[in-house]
Protein backbone atom coordinates (compact mmCIF):
# COMPACT_ATOMS: atom_id res chain seq x y z
CA UNK A 1 0.00 0.00 0.00
CA UNK A 2 1.11 3.71 -0.96
CA UNK A 3 0.78 6.94 0.23
CA UNK A 4 -1.32 9.48 -2.57
CA UNK A 5 -0.14 11.77 -4.26
CA UNK A 6 0.16 15.33 -3.30
CA UNK A 7 -1.36 18.02 -5.52
CA UNK A 8 -0.51 21.27 -5.64
CA UNK A 9 -1.34 23.83 -3.00
CA UNK A 10 -2.28 27.84 -2.23
CA UNK A 11 0.50 30.11 -1.98
CA UNK A 12 0.43 31.37 2.06
CA UNK A 13 1.41 34.19 3.85
CA UNK A 14 3.63 32.12 6.30
CA UNK A 15 6.61 29.37 5.52
CA UNK A 16 6.50 27.50 8.89
CA UNK A 17 4.47 28.48 12.16
CA UNK A 18 5.78 26.84 15.90
CA UNK A 19 2.80 26.05 17.57
CA UNK A 20 3.37 25.57 21.48
CA UNK A 21 6.30 28.28 21.30
CA UNK A 22 5.96 29.12 25.00
CA UNK A 23 6.74 25.55 26.14
CA UNK A 24 10.02 24.35 27.30
CA UNK A 25 10.51 22.54 23.58
CA UNK A 26 8.65 25.35 22.12
CA UNK A 27 11.43 27.58 23.26
CA UNK A 28 14.08 25.58 22.10
CA UNK A 29 12.66 24.92 19.15
CA UNK A 30 11.97 28.37 17.61
CA UNK A 31 15.55 29.45 18.99
CA UNK A 32 17.11 26.74 16.11
CA UNK A 33 14.92 28.37 13.56
CA UNK A 34 15.86 32.17 14.67
CA UNK A 35 19.56 30.74 14.17
CA UNK A 36 19.16 28.57 11.29
CA UNK A 37 16.08 29.43 8.86
CA UNK A 38 17.60 31.08 6.10
CA UNK A 39 17.08 34.70 5.14
CA UNK A 40 13.26 35.88 4.03
CA UNK A 41 11.79 32.31 5.51
CA UNK A 42 8.23 33.82 6.85
CA UNK A 43 7.83 31.69 10.40
CA UNK A 44 5.61 33.51 12.94
CA UNK A 45 4.67 31.87 16.78
CA UNK A 46 1.89 30.18 17.97
CA UNK A 47 0.38 29.75 21.35
CA UNK A 48 -2.59 30.08 24.01
CA UNK A 49 -0.91 33.29 25.57
CA UNK A 50 -0.44 36.69 23.44
CA UNK A 51 1.53 38.35 25.92
CA UNK A 52 4.14 35.12 26.61
CA UNK A 53 4.50 34.64 22.94
CA UNK A 54 5.23 38.38 23.16
CA UNK A 55 7.78 37.47 25.84
CA UNK A 56 9.40 34.45 23.51
CA UNK A 57 10.11 36.18 20.48
CA UNK A 58 11.48 39.63 22.20
CA UNK A 59 14.02 36.72 23.81
CA UNK A 60 14.89 35.25 20.35
CA UNK A 61 16.94 38.61 18.90
CA UNK A 62 16.92 40.71 15.79
CA UNK A 63 16.14 37.77 13.99
CA UNK A 64 12.69 37.13 15.24
CA UNK A 65 11.40 40.78 15.91
CA UNK A 66 9.59 40.76 13.16
CA UNK A 67 7.77 37.49 13.36
CA UNK A 68 3.64 37.02 13.58
CA UNK A 69 2.02 36.19 16.68
CA UNK A 70 -0.69 33.55 16.39
CA UNK A 71 -3.23 33.25 19.33
CA UNK A 72 -5.08 29.58 19.59
CA UNK A 73 -5.98 27.10 21.46
CA UNK A 74 -6.31 23.48 20.99
CA UNK A 75 -9.87 23.44 22.11
CA UNK A 76 -10.62 26.19 19.74
CA UNK A 77 -11.04 24.28 15.94
CA UNK A 78 -12.07 27.90 14.40
CA UNK A 79 -8.23 29.42 16.02
CA UNK A 80 -6.68 26.37 14.70
CA UNK A 81 -8.17 26.28 11.15
CA UNK A 82 -7.02 29.68 10.93
CA UNK A 83 -3.46 29.01 12.57
CA UNK A 84 -3.71 26.31 9.42
CA UNK A 85 -4.73 28.33 6.93
CA UNK A 86 -2.08 30.72 6.70
CA UNK A 87 1.11 28.93 6.98
CA UNK A 88 2.20 26.08 4.56
CA UNK A 89 3.89 24.10 7.86
CA UNK A 90 2.55 23.89 11.39
CA UNK A 91 5.40 22.69 14.08
CA UNK A 92 3.59 21.65 17.29
CA UNK A 93 5.24 20.63 20.54
CA UNK A 94 1.93 20.59 22.50
CA UNK A 95 1.65 17.65 23.95
CA UNK A 96 0.52 14.80 24.67
CA UNK A 97 -0.40 14.69 21.73
CA UNK A 98 -3.13 11.75 22.53
CA UNK A 99 -4.67 14.37 24.91
CA UNK A 100 -4.48 17.35 22.61
CA UNK A 101 -2.94 17.02 19.09
CA UNK A 102 -6.08 15.66 17.16
CA UNK A 103 -7.57 18.88 16.55
CA UNK A 104 -4.40 20.44 15.12
CA UNK A 105 -4.10 17.24 13.19
CA UNK A 106 -7.04 17.67 11.64
CA UNK A 107 -7.15 21.20 11.05
CA UNK A 108 -3.50 21.44 8.79
CA UNK A 109 -5.24 17.88 6.90
CA UNK A 110 -8.53 19.97 5.95
CA UNK A 111 -6.58 22.65 4.88
CA UNK A 112 -3.90 21.05 3.00
CA UNK A 113 -1.07 22.39 5.34
CA UNK A 114 2.08 19.97 6.28
CA UNK A 115 2.60 19.27 10.09
CA UNK A 116 5.29 18.00 11.81
CA UNK A 117 5.54 17.21 15.30
CA UNK A 118 7.62 14.87 17.92
CA UNK A 119 5.15 12.25 19.48
CA UNK A 120 6.90 9.05 21.01
CA UNK A 121 2.98 7.75 21.08
CA UNK A 122 1.64 4.92 19.19
CA UNK A 123 -1.84 5.52 20.03
CA UNK A 124 -1.92 8.93 18.74
CA UNK A 125 -0.13 8.12 15.52
CA UNK A 126 -2.79 5.11 14.98
CA UNK A 127 -5.48 7.51 15.75
CA UNK A 128 -4.11 10.39 13.38
CA UNK A 129 -4.07 7.62 10.68
CA UNK A 130 -7.11 6.14 10.50
CA UNK A 131 -9.00 9.45 11.25
CA UNK A 132 -6.92 11.91 9.11
CA UNK A 133 -4.54 10.14 6.02
CA UNK A 134 -7.32 9.76 3.64
CA UNK A 135 -8.37 13.34 3.91
CA UNK A 136 -4.90 14.75 3.89
CA UNK A 137 -3.96 12.88 0.93
CA UNK A 138 -6.74 14.12 -0.77
CA UNK A 139 -5.44 18.26 0.48
CA UNK A 140 -1.72 17.61 -0.35
CA UNK A 141 -1.30 17.62 3.19
CA UNK A 142 2.06 15.92 4.43
CA UNK A 143 1.16 14.78 8.70
CA UNK A 144 4.55 13.92 9.47
CA UNK A 145 4.82 12.29 13.35
CA UNK A 146 7.93 11.15 15.42
CA UNK A 147 10.38 13.79 13.36
CA UNK A 148 12.67 14.50 16.89
CA UNK A 149 14.66 11.54 18.44
CA UNK A 150 11.53 9.78 18.50
CA UNK A 151 12.16 8.91 15.64
CA UNK A 152 14.42 10.32 12.97
CA UNK A 153 17.51 8.35 13.71
CA UNK A 154 15.98 4.98 12.87
CA UNK A 155 14.08 6.03 10.50
CA UNK A 156 16.81 7.90 8.39
CA UNK A 157 19.54 5.12 9.80
CA UNK A 158 17.08 2.24 8.09
CA UNK A 159 15.95 4.17 4.63
CA UNK A 160 19.68 4.85 4.40
CA UNK A 161 20.35 0.91 4.06
CA UNK A 162 17.58 0.28 2.18
CA UNK A 163 19.11 2.84 -0.97
CA UNK A 164 22.23 1.44 -0.30
CA UNK A 165 22.08 -1.93 -0.35
CA UNK A 166 19.26 -1.33 -3.54
CA UNK A 167 22.08 0.41 -5.22
CA UNK A 168 24.87 -2.04 -4.71
CA UNK A 169 22.33 -4.46 -6.09
CA UNK A 170 22.46 -6.36 -2.89
CA UNK A 171 18.52 -6.79 -2.68
CA UNK A 172 16.43 -6.20 0.42
CA UNK A 173 16.64 -6.38 4.26
CA UNK A 174 16.14 -8.79 6.21
CA UNK A 175 17.89 -8.50 9.81
CA UNK A 176 18.19 -5.02 10.60
CA UNK A 177 19.17 -3.77 14.61
CA UNK A 178 19.36 -0.49 16.01
CA UNK A 179 21.63 0.04 18.66
CA UNK A 180 22.33 3.09 20.82
CA UNK A 181 25.64 3.08 21.47
CA UNK A 182 26.16 6.37 23.48
CA UNK A 183 23.85 9.34 24.80
CA UNK A 184 24.06 11.71 27.78
CA UNK A 185 21.12 14.17 28.24
CA UNK A 186 18.32 14.76 30.43
CA UNK A 187 14.20 14.21 30.55
CA UNK A 188 11.69 16.56 30.45
CA UNK A 189 7.98 16.61 32.09
CA UNK A 190 6.69 16.85 28.89
CA UNK A 191 7.72 13.15 28.06
CA UNK A 192 7.06 11.89 31.43
CA UNK A 193 3.42 13.21 31.14
CA UNK A 194 2.82 11.78 27.52
CA UNK A 195 4.25 8.34 28.48
CA UNK A 196 1.70 8.57 31.81
CA UNK A 197 -0.73 9.43 29.58
CA UNK A 198 -0.33 6.28 27.26
CA UNK A 199 -0.42 3.94 30.50
CA UNK A 200 -3.29 5.56 31.79
CA UNK A 201 -5.38 4.26 28.59
CA UNK A 202 -3.21 1.11 28.44
CA UNK A 203 -4.39 -0.22 31.87
CA UNK A 204 -8.19 0.70 31.35
CA UNK A 205 -8.47 -1.11 28.46
CA UNK A 206 -7.37 -4.82 27.49
CA UNK A 207 -7.77 -3.95 23.55
CA UNK A 208 -5.67 -1.12 23.59
CA UNK A 209 -2.76 -2.92 25.26
CA UNK A 210 -2.92 -5.65 22.71
CA UNK A 211 -2.85 -2.99 20.16
CA UNK A 212 0.13 -1.07 21.82
CA UNK A 213 2.43 -4.20 21.73
CA UNK A 214 1.07 -5.15 18.28
CA UNK A 215 4.42 -4.54 15.85
CA UNK A 216 2.63 -3.88 12.80
CA UNK A 217 0.19 -1.43 14.93
CA UNK A 218 1.11 1.64 13.12
CA UNK A 219 1.02 -0.16 9.68
CA UNK A 220 -1.12 0.90 6.87
CA UNK A 221 -2.09 -2.59 5.95
CA UNK A 222 -2.47 -4.89 8.80
CA UNK A 223 -3.97 -7.79 7.19
CA UNK A 224 -0.52 -7.08 3.84
CA UNK A 225 1.85 -7.24 6.41
CA UNK A 226 3.95 -10.96 6.44
CA UNK A 227 4.18 -13.43 8.66
CA UNK A 228 7.97 -13.33 10.11
CA UNK A 229 7.05 -15.65 13.40
CA UNK A 230 7.60 -13.87 16.42
CA UNK A 231 9.03 -9.83 16.23
CA UNK A 232 10.79 -9.15 19.29
CA UNK A 233 11.36 -5.64 18.88
CA UNK A 234 12.16 -4.51 21.85
CA UNK A 235 15.57 -6.05 23.78
CA UNK A 236 13.70 -6.14 27.25
CA UNK A 237 16.14 -8.15 29.53
CA UNK A 238 20.16 -8.06 29.44
CA UNK A 239 21.74 -10.01 26.29
CA UNK A 240 25.92 -10.25 24.72
CA UNK A 241 25.80 -10.20 21.29
CA UNK A 242 29.13 -9.75 19.24
CA UNK A 243 30.97 -9.27 22.37
CA UNK A 244 29.09 -6.01 23.10
CA UNK A 245 26.28 -6.62 26.52
CA UNK A 246 22.84 -5.26 25.42
CA UNK A 247 19.52 -3.86 27.25
CA UNK A 248 16.54 -2.43 26.44
CA UNK A 249 15.65 0.92 24.63
CA UNK A 250 12.73 2.85 26.34
CA UNK A 251 11.85 4.22 22.61
CA UNK A 252 12.32 0.74 20.82
CA UNK A 253 8.36 0.38 20.91
CA UNK A 254 7.55 3.08 19.41
CA UNK A 255 10.44 3.41 16.68
CA UNK A 256 10.04 0.06 15.80
CA UNK A 257 6.76 1.07 14.52
CA UNK A 258 7.33 3.97 12.90
CA UNK A 259 10.25 2.35 10.79
CA UNK A 260 7.86 -0.57 9.82
CA UNK A 261 5.14 2.04 8.66
CA UNK A 262 7.48 3.46 6.43
CA UNK A 263 8.21 0.05 4.94
CA UNK A 264 4.45 -0.33 4.40
CA UNK A 265 4.24 2.78 2.82
CA UNK A 266 6.56 2.38 -0.02
CA UNK A 267 5.17 -1.27 -0.51
CA UNK A 268 7.63 -2.62 1.41
CA UNK A 269 10.75 -1.41 -0.10
CA UNK A 270 13.04 -2.19 2.05
CA UNK A 271 11.74 -5.98 2.07
CA UNK A 272 9.12 -8.20 2.86
CA UNK A 273 11.35 -10.16 5.28
CA UNK A 274 12.62 -6.98 6.91
CA UNK A 275 12.88 -7.71 10.67
CA UNK A 276 13.41 -4.93 13.02
CA UNK A 277 14.60 -4.19 16.50
CA UNK A 278 16.16 -2.01 18.83
CA UNK A 279 18.18 -2.12 21.63
CA UNK A 280 20.43 -0.15 23.61
CA UNK A 281 24.39 -0.83 24.16
CA UNK A 282 26.58 -0.71 27.12
CA UNK A 283 30.08 -1.91 25.89
CA UNK A 284 32.14 -4.60 26.38
CA UNK A 285 33.56 -4.00 30.01
CA UNK A 286 33.49 -5.98 32.94
CA UNK A 287 30.98 -3.44 34.46
CA UNK A 288 28.77 -3.29 31.32
CA UNK A 289 26.50 -6.26 32.29
CA UNK A 290 25.39 -4.70 35.71
CA UNK A 291 25.05 -1.17 33.78
CA UNK A 292 22.57 -2.69 31.13
CA UNK A 293 21.01 -4.68 33.90
CA UNK A 294 19.98 -1.78 36.01
CA UNK A 295 18.70 -0.14 33.18
CA UNK A 296 16.25 -2.80 32.30
CA UNK A 297 15.32 -2.84 35.64
CA UNK A 298 14.84 0.65 35.85
CA UNK A 299 13.29 1.08 32.70
CA UNK A 300 10.71 -1.81 33.46
CA UNK A 301 10.38 -0.59 37.25
CA UNK A 302 8.94 3.12 36.23
CA UNK A 303 6.90 1.51 33.59
CA UNK A 304 5.01 -0.80 35.79
CA UNK A 305 5.29 1.61 38.71
CA UNK A 306 3.24 4.08 36.60
CA UNK A 307 0.72 1.24 36.02
CA UNK A 308 -0.04 1.00 39.57
CA UNK A 309 -1.65 3.52 41.80
CA UNK A 310 0.40 3.58 45.05
CA UNK A 311 3.66 3.61 43.08
CA UNK A 312 2.05 6.56 40.50
CA UNK A 313 1.79 8.64 43.40
CA UNK A 314 5.42 8.39 44.28
CA UNK A 315 7.13 8.31 41.11
CA UNK A 316 4.57 11.82 40.16
CA UNK A 317 6.27 13.70 43.12
CA UNK A 318 9.83 13.15 41.83
CA UNK A 319 9.49 12.78 38.15
CA UNK A 320 10.23 15.78 36.21
CA UNK A 321 6.55 17.66 35.94
CA UNK A 322 5.07 19.01 32.21
CA UNK A 323 7.07 22.26 31.51
CA UNK A 324 10.17 21.15 33.35
CA UNK A 325 13.17 19.89 31.67
CA UNK A 326 16.79 19.81 31.24
CA UNK A 327 19.16 22.94 32.11
CA UNK A 328 21.42 24.63 29.70
CA UNK A 329 24.71 22.68 30.37
CA UNK A 330 22.74 19.81 30.02
CA UNK A 331 21.43 20.41 26.95
CA UNK A 332 24.85 21.85 25.25
CA UNK A 333 26.93 18.60 27.09
CA UNK A 334 24.74 15.99 25.72
CA UNK A 335 25.35 13.38 22.67
CA UNK A 336 23.49 10.58 21.26
CA UNK A 337 25.13 7.83 18.42
CA UNK A 338 22.82 5.21 16.61
CA UNK A 339 24.46 2.24 14.66
CA UNK A 340 22.25 0.41 12.67
CA UNK A 341 23.24 -3.02 10.88
CA UNK A 342 21.54 -5.34 8.95
CA UNK A 343 22.21 -8.22 6.78
CA UNK A 344 20.40 -8.45 3.62
CA UNK A 345 18.54 -11.14 1.41
CA UNK A 346 22.26 -11.66 -0.97
CA UNK A 347 23.63 -12.24 2.37
CA UNK A 348 25.38 -8.04 2.32
CA UNK A 349 26.49 -6.64 5.46
CA UNK A 350 25.93 -2.75 5.86
CA UNK A 351 25.96 -0.54 8.94
CA UNK A 352 24.33 3.11 9.17
CA UNK A 353 25.70 5.76 11.20
CA UNK A 354 23.15 8.70 13.05
CA UNK A 355 24.94 11.15 15.23
CA UNK A 356 25.03 14.15 16.94
CA UNK A 357 26.03 17.05 19.86
CA UNK A 358 23.52 18.03 22.31
CA UNK A 359 21.26 16.82 24.15
CA UNK A 360 18.89 13.93 22.15
CA UNK A 361 15.63 14.92 23.23
CA UNK A 362 15.58 18.73 23.17
CA UNK A 363 18.72 20.16 22.08
CA UNK A 364 19.34 17.86 19.13
CA UNK A 365 15.43 17.06 18.97
CA UNK A 366 14.87 20.98 18.36
CA UNK A 367 17.26 20.68 15.70
CA UNK A 368 15.76 17.65 14.19
CA UNK A 369 12.20 19.08 13.77
CA UNK A 370 13.22 22.42 12.55
CA UNK A 371 15.26 21.51 9.98
CA UNK A 372 12.27 18.74 9.33
CA UNK A 373 9.85 22.04 9.11
CA UNK A 374 12.57 23.96 6.59
CA UNK A 375 12.68 20.67 5.04
CA UNK A 376 8.77 20.64 3.95
CA UNK A 377 8.48 24.10 3.38
CA UNK A 378 11.74 25.00 1.58
CA UNK A 379 12.57 21.95 -0.36
CA UNK A 380 9.21 20.74 -2.25
CA UNK A 381 10.97 20.35 -5.04
CA UNK A 382 12.94 17.51 -3.45
CA UNK A 383 10.54 15.73 -1.35
CA UNK A 384 8.75 11.90 -1.97
CA UNK A 385 5.45 12.43 -4.04
CA UNK A 386 3.43 11.79 -1.00
CA UNK A 387 0.36 12.81 1.19
CA UNK A 388 -1.16 11.71 3.93
CA UNK A 389 -0.13 10.89 7.65
CA UNK A 390 3.67 9.94 6.70
CA UNK A 391 7.09 9.33 8.42
CA UNK A 392 9.79 11.37 8.28
CA UNK A 393 11.79 8.50 6.02
CA UNK A 394 8.44 8.57 3.55
CA UNK A 395 7.68 12.12 3.73
CA UNK A 396 11.35 14.04 3.70
CA UNK A 397 13.93 11.30 2.93
CA UNK A 398 17.33 12.05 2.01
CA UNK A 399 16.39 15.94 1.81
CA UNK A 400 16.20 15.87 5.84
CA UNK A 401 19.30 13.55 5.80
CA UNK A 402 20.95 16.33 3.89
CA UNK A 403 19.60 19.01 5.70
CA UNK A 404 20.76 17.39 9.33
CA UNK A 405 24.22 16.61 7.98
CA UNK A 406 24.34 20.28 7.29
CA UNK A 407 23.43 21.49 10.59
CA UNK A 408 26.40 19.41 12.01
CA UNK A 409 25.33 15.69 12.06
CA UNK A 410 26.93 12.80 11.64
CA UNK A 411 24.45 10.77 8.85
CA UNK A 412 26.86 7.88 7.02
CA UNK A 413 26.49 4.58 5.69
CA UNK A 414 29.14 1.66 5.12
CA UNK A 415 29.03 -1.63 3.73
CA UNK A 416 31.05 -3.86 5.99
Amino acid sequence: MTSPTAPSRPARELDIVVFGATGFVGRLLAAHLARSAPSGTRIGLGGRSLERLEEVRAGLGAAAAGWPLLVADTGDPAALADLAARTRVVATTVGPYAKYGLPLVEACARAGTDYADLTGEVLFVRDSAERFHDLAGSTGARLVHACGFDSIPSDLGVLLLAERARADGEGELEDTTLLLVSVRGGVSGGTIDSARHQVDLMRRDRAVRALVADPYSLSPDRAGEPDLGDEADAVLGVQREDGVWTGPFVMAPFNTRIVRRSNALTGWSYGRRFRYREAMGFGRSVAAPVLAAATAVGTLGVMAGMALTPTRLLLDRVLPRPGEGPDEQTRQNGHFRVEVTTRTSTGARYRSVVAAKGDPGYAATAVMQGESALCLALDRDRLPDRAGVLTPATAMGSALADRLSAAGFTIAVERL
